[in-house]
């Protein structure tokens, strides 16, 4: 324990991994592995045949490599501390790196979430306003909106490691999961956390809360748009393109709103229920999502065959 006068700070936090399971942590690593190797391998995938594809150099695809490069953040953040606990019982995290884990986990989440909004709202003019999209979401316009999502994210989630690091900490040093979350970390003190929480809550419903109404916002309109379409088949059509942010959607915005309740609400929720939420929430969308546009997305899949095609060739 480092003491300052009445200030204390724990040195390091104590990770946990799968509650009244941790006999069997080595064979639970093996489907986190696989977790891992689909974001990791899928992601770059993305990335690589967006980038050596020109056809696929639109608007739909730049906000694509953005959810994936987000998404390779997000497994690489919580990657070295899930396999460091469930291969080698690695506990312990200092408790800056702890904090500079916990500013990158929420500021990707965040950015995730706004990439989400950006596709939504691509959707929207492609859906509604087709000949006027390639005018609207102009490249320049595409990189602008990248920079906002970055710098709201990296501003807005700023004060959080210095909020955490005035409280004094004392007693219990154990996190609820084998990476750091802000509600996590901000229960272990014991002193006044009023400030954090209220900031904590003001940040999630500007940013990932207005973000979910505004995605939900622009489904209304799409739908009003498509209904309005004359045959069955434009329909189909239009909401064929919408059917993978649908799911990527789904996937990301479920597990995190059921970890947040879990975190401020379920104070009698088991300690296994809340683990896996918040394994859910960090690992599943990364390795989900380039699996779900390489499925849905005929020009991803078919780019990804022809590539194969030359590797054999």
């Amino acid at each position: 324990w480092e003491f300052n006068g009445s200030f204390y700070q724990p040195s390091a936090f104590l990770m946990m991994g799968i509650p009244g399971l941790e006999g069997l942590h080595a064979w639970i690593s093996i489907p986190f592995c696989a977790l891992y190797l689909t974001a990791l391998l899928g992601n770059c995938v993305i990335l690589f045949i967006i980038r050596r594809t020109p056809s696929l150099h639109e608007p739909m695809y730049y906000f694509l490599s953005m959810l994936a490069v987000t998404d390779l953040g997000l497994a690489l953040c919580t990657l070295p501390t899930t396999l460091g606990l469930l291969w080698f019982g690695v506990r312990r995290i200092a408790f800056d790196a702890c904090l500079t884990q916990m500013y990158f986990i929420h500021i990707l989440s965040f950015m995730e979430s706004s990439v989400l909004l950006a596709m939504a709202f691509d959707r929207f003019i492609a859906i509604s306003h087709p000949l006027r999209h390639p005018a609207i979401l102009t490249r320049s316009t595409v990189l602008k909106i990248g920079l906002a999502i970055v710098l709201r994210g990296t501003v807005s989630l700023l004060p959080i490691p210095f909020l955490l690091k005035r409280l004094t900490y004392c007693g219990r040093t154990e996190l609820s999961h084998s990476f750091c979350f802000h509600p996590d970390i901000m229960n272990l003190a014991c002193a006044d956390i009023k400030v954090n929480v209220f900031y904590g809550m003001i940040v999630l419903l500007s940013t990932v809360g207005m973000d979910f109404i505004f995605i939900v916002l622009s489904y209304v309109l799409i739908i009003r748009t498509v209904v309005s379409l004359t045959t069955r088949e434009e329909c189909l059509k239009a909401l064929n393109t919408c059917v993978s942010h649908i799911c990527a959607v789904l996937v990301f915005f479920i597990p995190m709103i059921g970890l947040s309740m879990t975190h401020r609400f379920g104070k009698n929720v088991p300690p296994l229920v809340n683990t896996l939420v918040a394994y859910t929430y960090l690992t599943i969308p990364p390795a989900l999502n380039p699996v779900i546009y390489s499925i849905k997305s005929t020009h991803i899949r078919e780019a990804l065959l022809r590539a194969l095609c030359r590797t054999r060739g």
